[in-house]
């Protein structure tokens, strides 16, 4: 059942939780995060980011993402991550996103007001809803690389929760991406989270959904006191992504010598490893035992 990122929101507020964000990068992602949230009954918000275009395009991959969205047993948002240009937004939004992010965290404040309010002027005219970021988490947005993923990367800019009540009542955004100590790709140490700006953001906006970017690799503990906390989206890809590879990895290495290497055998073992992998996460944001 396909809805938008403010109804599933709104889910996610209603039962005290945390939904996945998962990086669609192909369709076996697609299908491993679909099956992990059928069998688990959970909602779920299936994303692809513009960084991602290399890997496969937008146009080709949003459309197979919206189908399955729509044919599926739970509620699902199919989200725009990172979206940085407004074209791309457009594109997002005319293949049937109902849900897209406007990325403006690295310009000057008055620069991504601008720009965030023309992204929530364009989302309105498609019933879609607008995810915007204030703040910065560090140097990369992939998650490839390890540069930039520790806990003494300068470039991390914290979300002032005052700057952000003015900038959700301006915008009229219908969550925000807040940057409290999380930093995409993997983490070389262990992250330092400061929840007390989720708590802050929350009180001075009349709780506005906290999305958290960099999830992978923080602990359960880290997850359950932020989804406590307020943050009601959690993106998660790089290690969901580390688990399929690995997967692969463990398959062609357990092949006898002189043995057919498959590349459907390959994308098989991944799919199920990332599958587990998401359904591992979807408890922990959902706080199943």
């Amino acid at each position: 059942m396909l809805i938008t990122l403010k109804e599933i929101m709104n889910i996610a507020e209603d039962k005290g939780i945390a939904v996945g964000a998962f990086n669609a990068s192909c369709l076996e992602a697609i299908e491993a995060e679909l099956a992990s949230a059928e069998e688990l009954g959970l909602p779920v918000i299936i994303q692809f980011a513009q960084c991602h275009e290399p890997w496969i395009p937008l146009r080709t991959i949003g459309p197979v993402m919206v189908n399955m969205a729509e044919k599926a047993a739970v509620p699902v948002c199919v989200h725009l991550d990172h979206g940085e240009t407004f074209d791309y937004l457009q594109e997002a939004l005319e293949i049937g996103f109902t849900g897209i992010m406007y990325d403006g965290s690295v310009l000057p404040y008055e620069e991504n007001l601008e720009n965030t309010i023309k992204a929530v002027e364009m989302a309105a005219k498609f019933g879609a809803s607008v995810e915007a970021e204030l703040g910065s988490m560090g140097k990369r947005e992939t998650g490839t690389g390890t540069d930039g993923a520790g806990a003494d990367d300068d470039t991390k800019i914290y979300t002032d929760p005052d700057l952000a009540a003015s900038f959700v009542e301006k915008t009229g955004i219908d969550a925000l991406a807040c940057s409290f100590g999380t930093t995409h790709g993997i983490y070389l140490s262990e992250p330092k989270l400061d929840f007390d700006v989720v708590r802050n953001v929350r009180a001075k906006t009349d709780n506005i959904p906290v999305v958290m970017h960099g999830g992978s690799g923080v602990s359960a503990e880290d997850y359950h006191r932020a989804v406590e906390a307020g943050v009601r989206k959690i993106n998660y890809f790089t290690y969901m992504d580390k688990a399929g590879g690995a997967a692969a990895k463990d398959y062609i290495r357990r092949l006898k010598d002189g043995e057919p290497v498959f590349f459907s055998s390959i994308y098989m073992a991944a799919r199920e490893a990332m599958k587990e992998n998401v359904k591992t996460a979807m408890k922990v944001f959902a706080g199943i035992e």
